[in-house]
C-alpha cells in the first residue's frame, strides 16, 4: 500500500489515505516460478539444477566433506523405444510410476532427482560402498515387477553408475562425470546392473568417444563392408545361403571387432543408418548370386523397434531386384519380452513382404515357448554355446535334441551355429538339423573371397560368374 496521512481543517489526524493492491497472485506466481526452477514438472522430483545445487553444497560443506557419500547416476534401459512405439503420453505415465518406485527406496535424508529424459540421480549422504551397493540393488529390484500403463505391461530395466565422494571427484561436476562414466561401464557390461567408478574408466571413455566419432564417418569413407559366412545343408553340405556379417576396417586401428563398435552404434543411434546400409548392401550382393542362395541379415533391437523396418526392407528389395523369399531377417529373443506388441506388428509387416524370419541365438535369452507359437518364425538358430558343449555335456545334448524336436513339430527349420568339428556335425545330423554354420565349413568370407567361393564351390550352378565376381569386388 502507498499513500499519506490525512488531517482535518483543525490539524487533527483524521486517517490515512492511499492505494492498496492484493499481492496474492504475484506471490503465488513467484512461488510457482521458484518451484519450476528447482523441480521437475512431470514427476515432482528435484530437477537437475536443484540436484547440482545440493551436490555443490555437499562438496563445500566441511562436515559433509569429512564423510563419504555417494552419487548415483541412473538410466532406464532402452526407454526411448517406449516413446517411439507407444507415444510420449504412455512414456510420461511410465516415468511417473518409475519415480514413485524409486522414491520408496530413498532414505529420509537423501535426495532423488530427475536429471532429464529417462535419467535420474540420487545423492546418498553418509554412505560407504556397502550402503551405496545396497541402495543401487534396491533401485534395480524396485523395477523388477512389470509396470502397467494404459493397458500395456512394461518390464523396465535400469543401469546405475556410482561415484563415491570425495575420492572420485573434488567438485560436483567431477563426481557427476565419474558416476556417468561408471554408468557407461554398467551398460557395456550388459545393462540391468550397477558399477562403481574406477580410474581406468576415464581412459575407456575417451577411447569410446574416439570410436564413436570415427564410426560416424565410416560408412561415408567406405570403411564398412560385409563378410559372408556360408549356411550349408546339414546332410549334403551344399551351400544354401550366407549370413551377412558387418565389418569395419579402420585406417589406423585395422579391423575393429563388431563387439566393440556395434554397442556404441546402438547407444548413439548410429545403428539405424548403419543397419539400413547393411540391408541394402546384402540385398544388392545377393541379387547376383545363383537364384537358390539366400542371404541372412541380423537386425539390431534399436533398428528393429525404432524405425520403419518394413519400409526399409521393401525399398532395399525393390532397388536390388532380389526376390523377397531369398532374404532372411534374424532377430534376438530379448526383443520379445520388452516389446511384444510392437514386435508382433512389425514381424507381420515383414512377413507380408514375403521375407523369412529367424529367431537368432535361441536358448541364450528368455526362451519362452509361447513366443514360438505367437510370432511368425520360419527358422530357429541355435546358439553356438549349445553346439560347443554337446561333445562333453549330456545336458547340452538333451537340450539341443529337445529344441530340434520342438522346431520340427512347429514346421520351423533349424540352423546350428558354431559347428567347428566333424564330431559336432555328426551328432547334429542325427537330430535332423536342417543347416549348419561354422568354421568347419567356412569362415566369414571377404568380398574377394566370396567371389572365388561362388565360382569354385562344386555344389553351385554359378549364374553369370563374371558378373558375380565383378560385383563382389566392387
Amino acid at each position: 500500500m502507498t499513500g499519506q496521512p490525512h488531517y482535518d481543517d483543525s490539524g487533527v489526524y483524521a486517517g490515512y489515505r492511499g492505494v492498496g493492491s492484493d499481492v496474492t497472485d504475484a506471490k503465488l506466481a513467484e512461488e510457482r516460478i521458484n518451484y519450476l526452477a528447482h523441480n521437475d514438472v512431470l514427476t515432482g522430483l528435484a530437477n537437475r539444477a536443484r540436484f547440482n545445487e545440493l551436490l555443490a553444497a555437499a562438496v563445500e560443506d566441511r562436515h559433509a566433506a569429512s564423510q563419504t557419500y555417494a552419487v548415483h547416476f541412473i538410466d532406464l534401459d532402452h526407454f526411448k523405444l517406449v516413446n517411439d512405439t507407444k507415444g510420449h503420453a504412455i512414456g510420461d505415465a511410465l516415468l511417473i510410476e518409475v519415480a514413485q518406485r524409486f522414491q520408496i527406496c530413498i532414505g529420509q535424508n537423501d535426495m532423488l532427482a530427475r536429471l532429464g529424459g529417462d535419467e535420474f540421480g540420487v545423492l546418498q549422504f553418509n554412505a560407504d560402498q556397502d550402503a551405496a551397493s545396497g541402495l543401487a540393488r534396491r533401485l534395480i529390484e524396485a523395477l523388477g515387477p512389470p509396470i502397467e500403463v494404459g493397458g500395456n505391461q512394461f518390464t523396465v530395466g535400469v543401469s546405475i553408475g556410482v561415484a563415491m565422494a570425495p575420492t572420485d571427484g573434488k567438485t560436483g561436476e567431477q563426481l557427476l562425470r565419474s558416476a556417468d562414466l561408471a554408468l557407461y561401464r554398467a551398460k557395456d557390461d550388459g545393462r540391468g546392473g550397477f558399477r562403481f567408478f574406477q580410474e581406468d574408466m576415464d581412459r575407456v571413455a575417451q577411447e569410446r568417444q574416439a570410436i564413436e566419432s570415427d564410426l560416424s564417418k565410416a560408412a561415408a569413407c567406405q570403411q564398412l563392408c560385409l563378410h559372408f559366412q556360408p549356411l550349408v545343408d546339414a546332410q549334403t553340405s551344399e551351400t544354401m545361403g550366407f549370413e551377412a556379417l558387418l565389418r569395419w576396417e579402420h585406417p589406423r586401428r585395422g579391423m575393429v571387432s563388431p563387439a566393440v563398435f556395434v554397442p556404441i552404434a546402438e547407444g548413439t543411434g548410429q545403428i539405424r543408418a548403419i543397419g539400413r546400409w547393411v540391408i541394402e548392401e546384402a540385398c544388392r550382393a545377393a541379387a547376383v548370386w545363383p537364384d537358390h542362395l539366400t542371404v541372412a541379415v541380423n537386425l539390431s533391437p534399436t533398428q528393429f523397434v525404432g524405425s520403419s523396418i518394413a519400409e526399409i526392407v521393401r525399398d532395399a528389395l525393390v532397388a536390388s531386384g532380389l526376390e523377397p523369399s531369398r532374404l532372411e531377417l534374424e532377430i534376438t529373443e530379448s526383443l520379445f519380452i520388452k516389446h511384444p506388441g510392437a514386435v508382433l506388428e512389425k514381424l507381420q509387416q515383414l512377413k507380408a513382404l514375403g521375407v523369412s524370419i529367424a529367431m537368432d541365438d535361441f536358448g541364450t535369452g528368455y526362451s519362452s515357448l509361447s513366443y514360438l507359437w505367437q510370432f511368425p518364425f520360419d527358422k530357429i538358430k541355435i546358439d553356438r554355446s549349445f553346439v560347443s558343449a554337446i561333445e562333453r555335456d549330456q545336458a547340452a545334448r538333451d537340450i539341443r535334441q529337445a529344441i530340434t524336436t520342438l522346431g520340427s513339430s512347429l514346421k520351423m527349420r533349424i540352423t546350428a551355429e558354431g559347428v567347428e568339428t566333424e564330431e559336432q556335425a555328426a551328432f547334429l545330423r542325427t537330430l535332423m538339423c536342417n543347416q549348419f554354420q561354422g568354421f568347419l565349413f567356412a569362415k566369414p568370407l571377404a568380398p574377394i573371397e566370396m567371389a572365388a567361393f561362388l565360382l569354385n564351390d562344386r555344389h553351385q550352378p554359378v549364374k553369370d560368374g563374371k558378373r558375380a565376381l565383378s560385383i563382389a569386388l566392387a
